[in-house]
């Protein structure tokens, strides 16, 4: 099995992309982050490291303090592929990243984006 490309590239790399996305809709930094935050269960401390560090997205994942159990019920389609269906663990979580950022920048409130 050979890795995504997206495994070895840094969130830190990505990450002002998801910021970007969401402030041209209206959205905020903050917003994004609380996001990131809830999906992981990184402290603001925890995840500034991971910026500064330029971790890996595998690591990102495979080190996130607790992904929220709330995850699976994160459902729909990005980049034309059903989100909760996608069977490779690290993959699956990049896509459910990318799919609250999505709803984030569609205008969707924080409490339904966090599935409350």
């Amino acid at each position: 099995m050979t890795k995504h490309k997206i495994y070895t590239m840094s969130f830190a790399s990505v990450y002002p992309h998801y910021v970007k996305k969401a402030e041209k809709k209206g959205r905020t930094k903050g917003e994004v982050d609380e996001i990131i935050r809830w999906l992981t269960g990184y402290s603001e401390e925890k995840f500034e490291a991971v910026l500064v560090n330029k971790t890996d997205f595998e690591t990102f994942f495979a080190e996130a303090p607790q992904m929220n159990p709330s995850r699976s019920l994160i459902k729909g389609v990005i980049c034309g592929i059903r989100v909760e269906d996608i069977e490779e663990p690290t993959m699956r979580e990049i896509r459910y990243l990318d799919k609250l950022i999505d709803e984030l920048a569609k205008g969707k409130a924080m409490e339904k984006i966090l599935r409350k």
